[in-house]
């Protein structure tokens, strides 16, 4: 099988010393009409994302696959591997790393800054790397990083598989306060899909992330469960991905 997909270099170190591996690009094959960073899961890489990519059936879209920083994980015991934030045990109290999170957020934001005016752009990703694209769609509506610094990209789509939504307890407060914030959290699509036997991500932690989402006014977030579904992926989650990304973001020639 032959990719359409490109290397973007080695890395890039963003302004607070994470240093980010190489990220990967599947080009359309049809008319461009979206933009979508796929963020992989814990330990993984771009180079499997551009893969699982290129397999969709989404020709007008292009998908930009980065590598998460090697940095120590605190619920593998410090062990070091790829992973876009420090994650201890997910938990209803377990405490966020913010710094990684807007580290991760701002360093994908960057990868869209130069996308065409008239290209939708979006963010996807699995287990962690769907945490990352949840907390960027907060990022959006709020219209700054955890950090107060401005969220500088108009999300039009948000895909999140095995998930979980980190900072959701203060979430619903933060967007209740600011109409724009609250506008904003209305206009955007979220699809959240999860397995019912996820021994990684718990499944209640994907549900309480999509209710969280819309008690804080994200209307157009949708939850999918997958009963007996583990923590991975099958091809129908996939396909209702692909039918969902076609509907949304208004993708023509995709059947």
């Amino acid at each position: 099988m032959s990719y359409s997909h490109q290397s973007m270099g080695s890395g890039s170190r963003n302004a607070r010393g994470y240093e980010f591996g190489r990220t990967y690009v599947v080009r359309p094959k049809g008319k461009h009409q979206a933009t979508l960073v796929w963020l992989h899961g814990l330990g993984d890489n771009g180079s499997s994302s551009s893969q699982l990519m290129e397999s969709l059936h989404l020709p007008n879209i292009k998908w930009i696959c980065p590598t998460a920083p090697t940095r120590p994980v605190s619920s593998l015991g410090g062990y070091t591997c790829t992973a876009w934030f420090d994650v201890g045990e997910i938990s209803e109290d377990s405490h966020d790393d913010l710094e990684g999170l807007d580290a991760s957020a701002s360093h994908i934001a960057n990868l869209l800054s130069s996308e065409p005016a008239d290209v939708k752009v979006g963010i996807g990703g699995f287990s962690m790397g769907g945490a990352i694209s949840l907390y960027s769609a907060t990022c959006y509506a709020l219209g700054r990083y955890g950090t107060g610094h401005t969220y500088p990209i108009n999300l039009r789509a948000v895909v999140g598989l095995s998930g979980w939504l980190p900072g959701w307890k203060s979430l619903r407060n933060k967007i209740e306060c600011s109409y724009e914030a609250a506008r904003r959290a209305a206009s955007l699509p979220i699809i959240l899909t999860h397995g019912t036997a996820d021994d990684l991500v718990p499944y209640r932690f994907g549900e309480k992330s999509a209710q969280s989402l819309g008690m804080a006014g994200f209307r157009q977030a949708v939850f999918k469960p997958y009963e007996g579904l583990g923590h991975y992926t099958v091809p129908k989650e996939l396909d209702e991905v692909v039918q969902w990304l076609t509907t949304r973001l208004g993708l023509e020639g995709s059947r």
